[in-house]
C-alpha cells in the first residue's frame, strides 16, 4: 500500500501544479479566438447547450435521481482506485458510443448531444463519489460534484479559482451557506459552454460528424474522470490515507 500511496501523492502533485498555472499567453489568445467562434455558432446550438445545463443544474442540486448508490465502506484506497478507473472506462465507451451516434444524424441528433453526454457525466461522477466513500445526500457533496465539473471545463483563469476553492474543502464547507439556491449555475453554464462549443460544433458537420462525436466525447469523459479522480485524492489525503482505509 506504501508504494501505492507514493505514485498517488506523485501524481496528484503535478495534477495540483497544472491546476495552479496562471493563464499563459497562448491560453489568453486562445480565449479570445473562442469568444469570437462563438458569435459563427447559430443561436439555437448556444440555446440547446444554455438549456441543456441549466436543466442539469437543477437537477443535480435539487433531484435525488442520481443518488442511487451506497458509499463504498471497508475497502482498501488502492481497490477504491481500481474500481473508479473501472467506472471512468465504461461511461468512456458509452459516451463515445452515443457521440458517434448522434454525430452521425445531423444537426438534429447532434444537439441532442449536449444533454445526453451531460446526465452521462454526471452519472459518472455521483458514481465516483461513491466509490470514493462520500454520500451525496448531502448538498455539500453535490456542490463539491459542481466544483469538480467546473474545474474540468473552465479556462485557465477559472481553474485556477475553482482549484483554491477546493484545496481545503473540509474548511471551505463549513462556509457555504445553507441556501443551495445560492450556487452560480451562470457562471458555471456560461463556462462549459465556452470550453466545449468548439469541439462540439465540428459534431454538426456532414460526413465528420460521427468520427468527432466518438473522440470527443471519449476525452472530454476521460479528462472528467481524471479530474474527479484528484479532487477527491485531496480530500483523502486531507484526512490520511490509513484512517479511511480502516472505515
Amino acid at each position: 500500500m506504501f508504494n501505492y500511496e507514493e505514485t498517488v501523492r506523485s501524481e496528484l502533485y503535478t495534477w495540483q501544479q497544472k491546476m495552479l498555472k496562471p493563464p499563459s499567453s497562448l491560453n489568453r489568445l486562445s480565449r479570445g479566438v473562442q469568444r469570437r467562434m462563438n458569435n459563427l455558432i447559430p443561436d439555437k446550438i448556444h440555446q440547446a447547450i444554455t438549456t441543456a445545463i441549466r436543466q442539469m443544474t437543477r437537477a443535480v442540486l435539487f433531484g435525488a435521481g442520481y443518488t442511487t448508490r451506497q458509499p463504498l465502506a471497508h475497502v482498501s484506497f488502492e481497490l477504491r482506485e481500481a474500481a473508479v478507473r473501472d467506472r471512468i472506462a465504461i461511461y468512456k465507451k458509452a459516451g463515445a458510443a452515443e457521440g458517434g451516434v448522434t454525430g452521425a444524424g445531423g444537426i438534429l441528433l447532434g444537439l441532442a448531444d449536449f444533454p445526453l453526454l451531460l446526465s452521462l457525466k454526471m452519472k459518472m461522477l455521483f458514481d465516483i463519489a461513491a466509490l470514493y466513500g462520500y454520500s451525496v445526500t448531502d448538498y455539500r457533496e453535490r456542490l463539491y460534484i459542481m466544483y469538480i465539473f467546473q474545474l474540468a471545463f473552465s479556462s485557465q483563469e477559472r481553474r485556477r479559482e475553482v482549484y483554491l476553492q477546493m484545496e481545503n474543502w473540509a474548511e471551505h464547507c463549513r462556509e457555504l451557506p445553507e441556501d443551495i439556491n445560492q450556487f452560480d449555475w451562470l457562471t458555471f453554464q456560461q463556462e462549459y459552454r465556452d470550453y466545449i462549443d468548439l469541439a462540439k460544433m465540428a459534431q454538426l458537420i456532414p460526413g465528420i460528424g460521427a468520427a468527432v462525436g466518438l473522440v470527443v466525447n471519449w476525452r472530454l469523459v476521460g479528462q472528467l474522470g481524471t479530474t474527479a479522480m484528484n479532487a477527491y485524492r485531496m480530500r483523502w489525503r486531507e484526512t490520511d490515507f490509513k484512517a479511511l482505509n480502516n472505515q
